[in-house]
């Protein structure tokens, strides 16, 4: 009689721990998935995929050898802004443009970027102007694109591929 009654108490206690198993494992895999959400949100904000960068449509594949380097002239000082802080904020420093020398509007524009720097410089102007200074630090690449396509705009053309600065921030 005790063996039977201690038998009844054991499958009771198995059921109860299969039950609670299967209730955990639930609520862990929805928790799982929810993360996992989370984490493809933050690296679609910041700009990544799980298989690396992503490719942009705006900079295409150029050698180094087919690369030419255009620094914009001076050092400029950009007022960014303001913030939260309510306080003047600037960005010090230069710029410089990447252009594929293979391509035709590199022959046609080559010999007077020098003479477009105050129509380069206005552009990166405009675009700054509108970041504060935390946005600038923290979201370089944005700003860049945003520069990069309002250049290939005026200019009409693709033959500038990629923009870099390197600022100070004030």
């Amino acid at each position: 009689m005790k063996r039977n009654l201690l038998s009844i108490i054991i499958l009771a206690l198995l059921v109860v721990n299969i039950v609670l198993s299967a209730i955990m494992m639930v609520s862990v895999s929805s928790a799982s998935k929810k993360t996992a959400s989370l984490v493809a949100d933050i690296a679609t904000v910041v700009g990544i995929e799980i298989n690396g960068l992503p490719d942009s449509d705006l900079a295409p594949t150029v050698s180094m050898a087919d690369t030419a380097v255009h620094n914009v002239a001076g050092e400029l000082t950009i007022p960014l802004k303001k913030g939260e802080d309510g306080e003047d904020h600037y960005a010090v420093g230069s710029v410089s443009l990447s252009m594929d020398s293979k391509s035709k509007d590199y022959k046609k524009y080559s010999e007077t970027m020098a003479d477009m720097d105050g129509i380069i410089k206005d552009i990166v102007f405009a675009v700054m102007g509108n970041y504060t200074v935390d946005e600038a630090r923290t979201n370089s690449e944005p700003i860049k694109q945003e520069i990069l396509k309002k250049i290939q705009e005026r200019f009409d053309s693709t033959f500038i591929y990629s923009v870099s600065y390197n600022f100070l921030y004030n």
